[in-house]
């Protein structure tokens, strides 16, 4: 198998600390060099869409969540991992452009619910068609089964970081 990068950084690493054991960062390392390629791939398919990915996760929590495609900010910055503040300015963003609303929350005086418009709807649905071929094309690779094996080790690795919150 070729080397890569990772193989030459971690090589130097390994001569710098001798006896320290980087074999661990043979994994940590390519997932976070694969995260930023895959976030920039990402990014350029987005942004044929006129947005980036952060607001395609807004987008995609609203549309996942079935219809009417209504939550809570708070709960869009829970599943999306984002301060208040980060909600919020994606939520600003996406709101001038028609792509979502906020109201009043009929069930909390004091809340505001977030929902999908129908050009929001339309233009994650698009958005996430065009990026599913981007993905396949990402892992093209490797085979089905190389392709199951990795899934389920990732799986068995994220469930160690994150709880899951499944309604």
């Amino acid at each position: 198998m070729s080397r890569d990068f990772t193989d030459h950084l971690l090589g130097r690493w390994a001569a710098i600390l001798p006896g320290v054991g980087v074999e661990d960062l043979q994994v940590t390392t390519r997932l976070a060099r694969l995260g930023r390629h895959l976030a920039r791939r990402e990014e350029e398919v987005f942004e044929r869409f006129g947005v980036n990915r952060g607001e395609v996760g807004v987008l995609s929590a609203l549309r996942i969540s079935g219809p009417p495609h209504r939550l809570s900010p708070t709960r869009l910055g829970k599943g999306l991992m984002l301060s208040s503040a980060g909600v919020t300015s994606r939520l600003d963003r996406l709101e001038r452009r028609g792509l979502l609303t906020r109201t009043a929350d009929p069930d909390d005086r004091r809340g505001v619910v977030v929902e999908l418009t129908p050009q929001g709807l339309e233009l994650v649905d698009a958005a996430v068609r065009a990026n599913i071929g981007n993905e396949h094309q990402a892992l093209s690779r490797l085979d089905r089964k190389e392709i199951a094996t990795l899934e389920g080790l990732l799986r068995k690795l994220l469930t160690g970081l994150e709880l899951p919150e499944i309604d």
